[in-house]
């Protein structure tokens, strides 16, 4: 394959993935300005000459009398047959990226905040909530700011499929992003399992590399049923989904600064921050930084699956304003006040 037929193949599959994470027809302009956030500046001429061809291989196909378009079968095929050194490394991009677009102020408390989504049936919802109380509560979570929406309805550019409630939790790359705001960067290593004993971090039992893997370690740790989520909140021994990332040590008094910023903004994460050097839940750290252990922000959701009830996850999906959350104890709260939350 020459390597002008290996450009288009890539935009074209930019093109494919961005369809179906909008989950709703879209013309050229709305896809420009999503590739541009991936990085790849195409034109609305430009993007309009890759939809002709995709409409003629039927990955895609016109919807109304406009330019809008929607993903096929054979196109969601085609996103799962992509080149494996194109999926190789994915998931370190997609944190850069999300790093990139997160401009959360922590002392204004504004701007955008990533967020995983998950998706849960509406009947199951309700029962959902009440597995995922007391790990809230325990603190097993990034973040007790969450945010709500039905069937249609979108969080972010992510649109909440029929019959499906839609649930974010805040993302640890907003660390990330709130640091590298404040000009400290931050090595993004692994995502693991973190083993907890008499409620206090002691070691990852597993991990895997961030750059090497196609997809969010948490989905494949939560699809294994790798967790104890549940244990680890009600008493205090259990395995829960985390990261470790580095930070120069020449940077900790800002990074300080920073971090009781995010924890005032009700987004923390940080379970462990260690000593320049030194080794983190027996990890070894790079010379001169500083290891990181961050809480995963699906943990509530791999409890609720630990239950046998199903989740459709896309951790690190999209970023959403802040002004958007509300507290998870006070959702229940209110809904309990408004109506049922067996309604859902």
């Amino acid at each position: 394959m020459s390597f002008e037929s290996q450009d288009i193949e890539r935009k074209v599959l930019a093109i494919l993935k961005i369809l179906y994470s909008l989950g709703e027809p879209v013309g050229s302009l709305v896809i420009a300005r999503n590739l541009k956030e991936e990085g790849i500046i195409l034109s609305e001429r430009s993007v309009r000459y890759h939809l002709r061809l995709t409409d003629e291989r039927g990955l895609t196909e016109l919807v109304g009398n406009r330019d809008g378009r929607t993903i096929t079968e054979k196109g969601l095929a085609e996103i799962k047959k992509a080149l494996v050194k194109d999926k190789v490394g994915f998931t370190i991009t997609k944190i850069e990226l999300l790093t990139y677009r997160t401009t959360f102020d922590y002392e204004n408390k504004t701007g955008l905040i990533p967020v995983n989504v998950t998706f849960f049936l509406k009947d199951s919802f309700a029962k959902a909530l009440q597995i995922m109380k007391p790990v809230f509560e325990k603190g097993i979570c990034v973040s007790p700011l969450v945010i709500v929406a039905d069937s249609g309805q979108k969080i972010g550019d992510v649109m909440v499929p029929e019959g499906k409630v839609g649930f974010a939790t805040v993302c640890s790359i907003v660390i990330n992003g709130t640091l590298l705001k404040a000009g400290i960067p931050m090595d993004s290593r692994f995502g693991g399992i973190l083993q907890i004993e008499n409620h206090k971090p002691k070691r990852f039992t597993e991990v895997i590399y961030y750059s090497g893997c196609s997809l969010d370690p948490s989905e494949i740790f939560i699809r294994a049923g790798m967790t104890t989520v549940k244990d680890a909140s009600s008493d205090g021994h259990g395995e829960v989904l985390a990261n470790f990332r580095e930070i120069p040590s020449l940077c900790l008094p800002v990074a300080d600064q920073v971090l009781r910023g995010l924890k005032q903004a009700k987004l923390g994460g940080v379970i462990i921050k260690g000593y320049p050097s030194e080794p983190v839940c027996e990890t070894i750290v790079d010379q001169n930084k500083v290891g990181l252990v961050l809480l995963g922000g699906l943990n509530p959701v791999a409890a609720v699956r630990e239950a046998g009830i199903e989740v459709d996850n896309k951790s690190m999906a999209t970023v959403t304003d802040y002004g958007n959350f509300i507290e998870f104890q006070e959702f229940i709260s209110e809904k309990s006040k408004s109506y049922s939350l067996s309604g859902y």
